[in-house]
């Protein structure tokens, strides 16, 4: 109890976000394969909506794990739990009334936190560094997605799928540290922002990002540090990998100076949020 009432705030914002995102994740789904959406069952939708959940279960369980001591670490995702199945009867509300069933929600997204663990713990990784690991967990993931929405081995439903939990890692490490997430002023915003950044239509086809480079403040501490989609990553050659680290190494270093420059300015030194550089 103790834990939980010392962590209530985040607790409760990081619930918001991922109740946010696994909305706008769902979204993005139904954008990336519109044709899969007229014959898409109510059901289905829902187990889309609870595989983005079971995902950022495990992301927080390891960002937990860099952020928040070892003693408090179990009863704070238990409190987790607890905190998205509040929100999440709140959410359904507006629709079934004050009439939904509690209980039935807090087995369900208990549920969905002993799937998570079953499916994503065997995957050993540091969350915050790509590797060869990360990949393979969020490409099952993804491939997870592209079965529920019906199309089984869709590169481009698992790619959008992949680029989703990726996005929101950044978000999650920036709560656990109590800093707003980045570039938001809310946490349904941060869902928001996170689906526009996974998929963009254009008139010439389809984009996504390949290479993402954050920058973030720690009391007097800038950190700098990219990622490459995982699935880029292993179209790359050994020399290719090796020359393209070498170049976003100096890149960070570059950023990583300016934002600690801007960060640590009169005007700026007291806002020290996680941001894009």
């Amino acid at each position: 109890m103790t834990t939980t009432h010392e962590y209530k705030d985040r607790l409760s914002q990081l619930a918001e976000l991922m109740l946010a995102v696994a909305g706008e994740s769902v979204a993005m789904m139904k954008k990336t394969a519109p044709d899969r959406v007229l014959t898409l069952k109510r059901q289905n939708e829902w187990g889309l909506y609870l595989e983005f959940l079971k995902i950022q279960f495990n992301l927080a369980d390891r960002l937990v794990a860099l952020h928040i001591p070892i003693k408090d670490h179990m009863d704070f995702m238990n409190g987790l739990e607890d905190a998205v199945a509040h929100q999440l009867r709140k959410a359904l509300e507006p629709a079934f009334g004050s009439n939904t069933d509690q209980m039935e929600i807090a087995l369900t997204i208990g549920t969905a936190v002993a799937e998570s663990r079953r499916l994503y713990e065997p995957y050993t990784f540091l969350v915050t560094e790509e590797s060869k690991t990360k990949g393979e967990m969020f490409r099952e993931f993804g491939d997870k997605i592209a079965e529920v929405l019906g199309a089984p081995g869709d590169s481009r439903i698992s790619s959008a799928a992949t680029l989703c939990a990726d996005a929101v890692i950044p978000a999650i490490d920036a709560v656990l540290q109590g800093q707003t997430p980045p570039d938001t002023a809310t946490a349904t915003s941060t869902g928001a922002s996170a689906g526009e950044a996974i998929e963009r239509k254009t008139a010439t086809g389809q984009d996504i990002k390949l290479i993402s480079m954050m920058s973030s403040v720690s009391g007097e501490t800038v950190e700098t540090r990219w990622g490459l989609h995982p699935r880029f990553r292993e179209d790359l050659t050994p020399d290719e990998l090796q020359q393209l680290t070498k170049l976003l190494n100096r890149v960070a270093k570059i950023a990583g100076e300016r934002y600690a420059a801007v960060a640590f300015s009169e005007d700026w030194a007291s806002w020290h949020k996680a941001g894009n550089a």
